[in-house]
């Protein structure tokens, strides 16, 4: 299990152990698959690229996002409207509040779409948005998680009175986490690739 690394993109592991690796390679006919060693074809490895790149770009709002109280405040302060309550179809009431909230203009607009809810949703955090709202606290610094409305998680800057700022940073969607999971993922497909002999060896599978 040697590793060497003065050519990592070569290859990680030692020659006695690649050695070993061809010689287990070139006589194992793997149930009659006679599989090769061919390097990944580079535009695989840029079409890849592109994917990840692509997915960063346009989707770059929703990384690490959750959906903050504040933007359902206005769904909660008309579930007891007497026209809402005359509808018996669940998915009629939310499609009519969310009619009446986009007509009347929301700066929430763009979260409303982006995280939709139903009313068996509302029904969960009505209680806790009202309890909130009568605390007189910012509900941009609570988000939403399953059926609970919790204090966000965000370490911000400080208010006056010494207290954090549990608002998501504009500079923060998420990127931090993402970024590390693709780079664990590349690293990961690199080191597995690379400890196999290089892709310049063939293996002869007994001979054939």
């Amino acid at each position: 299990m040697g590793w060497r690394f003065d050519a990592p993109l070569v290859s990680l592991t030692d020659d006695a152990q690649n050695k070993a690796a061809k010689e287990l390679w070139a006589r194992e006919s793997l149930g009659g698959i006679k599989e090769d060693n061919n390097r990944l074809p580079r535009p695989v490895i840029w079409l890849l690229a592109l994917t990840i790149l692509t997915a960063f770009l346009i989707t770059a709002p929703l990384w690490g996002q959750r959906p903050q109280a504040a933007i359902y405040q206005e769904y909660v302060a008309l579930m007891d409207d007497p026209q809402v309550q005359s509808i018996a179809d669940p998915n009629g009431k939310v499609e009519y509040i969310v009619n009446a909230v986009k007509s009347k203009g929301s700066k929430y607009e763009a979260l409303q779409e982006r995280h939709p809810v139903e009313w068996d949703d509302l029904m969960l955090i009505k209680d806790q948005v009202i309890e909130l709202e009568r605390k007189g606290v910012d509900l941009e610094e609570y988000t939403i998680i399953g059926p609970w409305v919790t204090l966000a998680n965000f370490e911000g800057e400080k208010k006056p009175d010494g207290s954090t700022i549990r608002k998501q940073p504009h500079w923060d969607k998420g990127y931090t986490i993402d970024v590390f999971y693709v780079i664990y993922f590349c690293v990961a497909v690199v080191i597995a690739v690379k400890r196999l002999p290089e892709f310049s060896w063939v293996p002869t599978h007994a001979g054939h």
